[in-house]
């Protein structure tokens, strides 16, 4: 299976992403984050920079839970395109 290449707004999205969760965790460490989110402080590390553009929806949910970030404040801080969340 060949994966399509991402497009810079989905590359600019997930540096967004790792921004916010980096902001979030504060002067907490990468260490006791990772552990708590149950991760490898690698994945944690290539999700806040980036390298992970498009990480698992549980990772982040995890990460979020991690530091105490709700996912529909992590998704408004995230996501540019002012869409509302859809109703539930």
């Amino acid at each position: 299976m060949v994966r399509v290449p991402l497009s810079q707004a989905e590359r600019q999205r997930g540096e967004r992403l790792g921004t916010v969760l980096r902001r979030a965790r504060g002067d907490r460490s990468m260490v006791d984050v990772a552990a708590q989110a149950g991760i490898s402080v690698e994945t944690l590390r290539k999700i806040e920079t980036g390298r992970i553009p498009t990480p698992a929806f549980f990772t982040v949910a995890a990460i979020a839970d991690a530091v105490a970030l709700p996912l529909d404040l992590l998704r408004s801080a995230v996501d540019t395109t002012g869409a509302a969340p859809a109703p539930a």
